[in-house]
């Protein structure tokens, strides 16, 4: 059973295109693959359930069904930080239910894919933030680095922090949101040297994550 906590330098920075990419490359190689995403606000009401994009990519992506209260346990409809868009529908979001639906999750799939919220440090309650929620995990976390200016200081003080909270980095994707980045390449590489962990593979800039697959030797190692 392989269970990664998925992260990112930022919001927007791809972290659900990555997650939809890494499924359909564990699939590739025959694997069960599911992806749960803990708190997801912005949802939309379809059919008088609350709906969330990301998670519908993820079920597009993944060859597994699962139920939607383990894949999506808390659905907010504003588009805010979880944290207060849990506070305003009166919901306490529990880390002991979390841990419960991952728990579950696992016994149905060979690969699980955690997408958290936001950064490291996004707020998940009052008291707790992704950190916090990844340590309860306690599970290798990869990082999105969304490849754009001011990438690698968001990118090391990132990964610094995931290494001083005690989890293990298992490696790091970069996705180009910035079609037009300059220096793409040098940025990279400086990446590379300093980042403290394998680069697991490359995305180009992708709008959406319906299409590509993450399927990269390093990524192989991650289920070796």
């Amino acid at each position: 059973m392989n269970t990664f906590f998925i992260t990112g330098t930022d919001t927007d920075v791809g972290k659900t295109v990555a997650t939809c990419q890494l499924l359909r490359g564990f699939a590739a190689h025959g694997l069960r693959a599911v992806a749960m995403k803990p708190v997801a606000s912005g949802c939309t009401t379809i059919d008088g359930a609350l709906v969330n994009a990301d998670v519908v990519a993820h079920r597009a992506a993944g060859n597994v069904v699962v139920p939607d209260e383990l894949a999506s346990p808390y659905r907010f409809a504003p588009p805010i930080s979880p944290h207060l868009a849990a506070r305003e529908a009166g919901v306490a979001v529990s880390l002991d239910h979390l841990a419960a639906c991952a728990a579950q999750l696992q016994t149905l799939t060979d690969v699980l894919l955690i997408e958290g919220a936001g950064g490291w440090h996004a707020p998940l309650t009052d008291e707790a933030d992704m950190q916090v929620l990844a340590q309860r995990f306690n599970v290798p976390v990869i990082l999105v680095v969304g490849m754009r200016l001011g990438c690698l200081n968001h990118a090391l003080l990132s990964a610094n922090a995931i290494i001083a909270a005690g989890l293990p980095l298992a490696g790091w994707i970069a996705n180009r949101v910035d079609p037009r980045m300059d220096r793409y390449a040098d940025n990279l590489d400086w990446l590379q040297q300093h980042l403290p962990a394998p680069l697991l593979g490359e995305i180009a800039h992708a709008p959406d994550a319906a299409g590509g697959t993450l399927d990269t030797p390093a990524v192989a190692q991650l289920i070796a």
